[in-house]
């Protein structure tokens, strides 16, 4: 499908941006364009790949006239511009809501402007019963989405979402950090070890957007199925691949704004949620402003359903976990001795 095609990559110099010029630059498609708003990061992608197949545009979600002109000519874009951090987003809300809501809204608005055909949003697991800033305003970001996707029932440009936890190994996240403790010789710092998180590879998270790009309808959602690891198992594994068996461990407790585990769907998107084997897909709520519907029409299979959380997932044990992180080139760098690379 992406032969001879443009695509388009909000906020592509980060960490899902390379994984999909990896995936891509030696294939047919014919353009990836990559909007950001750093030329910095976009100097080094532009050295790292040296591909003519690659474009660069300055410019920021925010601003509805520097995508609008980004879009013109595009056949797909992949929306990854975000504000993640949950503390800069703590302190900051109006400016999540800025990026992370008016964003995505001037992308849709673009992208139909422009004839695009496909739009896959990424989302995040934080959205789904939120309790920060950063979660909120991506659970808007979803509502955006599917807002806009109804009014494109009849139209040629198609919107779809995505919805996955923390990408390991990806810059600010807890197997560096703990990496950078180990390594340094100082204890390994654990929130709570029985809290559990989704474990989920960059290459798994490129897969779960293509498969949202060549099964989603608009306003669908899609969510891989995912195995979890407790905090404490994810910190044994590491000092057991590394050879740091008596590593020292301090817990700390949980930290403000962190939950004990994460959810990807919850009770109420279970009930009619489409099992497609390896993914979940949300059809979106097609009802129109007919009140009676929302206030008089109940659904029993809701009060059945239980939530997909990183509890009641497939568990890793220690061993487990160990082969997960070999598949990681941060790991294996880690573990050859080299220093490793983190993107964005």
């Amino acid at each position: 499908m992406f032969d001879g095609k443009t695509l388009l990559i909000t906020g592509g110099t980060g960490s899902f941006g390379n994984a999909v010029l990896r995936r891509f630059l030696d294939t047919g498609i014919r353009e990836i364009r990559v909007f950001s708003r750093d030329e910095k990061k976009q100097d080094d992608q532009r050295k790292k790949f040296q591909s003519n197949k690659l474009k660069f545009y300055i410019g920021d979600v925010r601003d509805p006239v520097s995508i609008l002109t980004a879009t013109r000519g595009v056949d797909f874009i992949f929306h990854a511009a975000a504000l993640k951090q949950v503390p800069s987003c703590e302190f900051h809300p109006m400016e999540a809501v800025k990026t992370n809501v008016m964003g995505t809204e001037n992308v849709l608005e673009a992208a139909i402007t422009n004839g695009v055909s496909r739009v896959v949003c990424l989302s995040t697991d934080k959205a789904v019963y939120p309790i920060n800033a950063m979660g909120i305003s991506k659970a808007l970001m979803e509502k955006v989405m599917v807002a806009k996707s109804r009014e494109l029932m009849n139209s040629n440009t198609v919107i779809c979402g995505t919805r996955y936890g923390n990408v390991m190994a990806s810059r600010g996240s807890v197997i560096p950090l703990f990496a950078e403790q180990i390594t340094s010789g100082r204890s390994i710092t654990i929130t709570d070890p029985e809290m559990t998180r989704f474990m989920m590879t960059l290459s798994d998270a490129v897969d779960l957007v293509l498969f949202a790009f060549s099964n989603g309808g608009n306003g669908d959602i899609f969510v891989q199925k995912a195995p979890a690891a407790t905090i404490g198992v994810l910190a044994e594994a590491m000092r057991q691949c590394l050879g740091v068996h008596q590593h020292p461990i301090d817990v700390i407790g949980t930290r403000h704004g962190e939950k004990l585990y994460e959810t990807l769907l919850s009770r109420e998107e279970m009930a009619n949620a489409i099992d497609m084997g390896d993914y979940y897909k949300i059809p979106p709520d097609l009802r129109d402003l007919n009140y009676s519907k929302f206030v008089e029409q109940g659904e029993t299979t809701i009060t059945r359903s239980e939530d997909y959380n990183s509890h009641n997932t497939i568990r890793l044990n220690v061993r487990e976990m160990g082969q997960l992180l070999g598949k990681l080139d941060f790991f294996r760098d880690l573990m050859a001795g080299r220093k490793p690379i983190l993107e964005d």
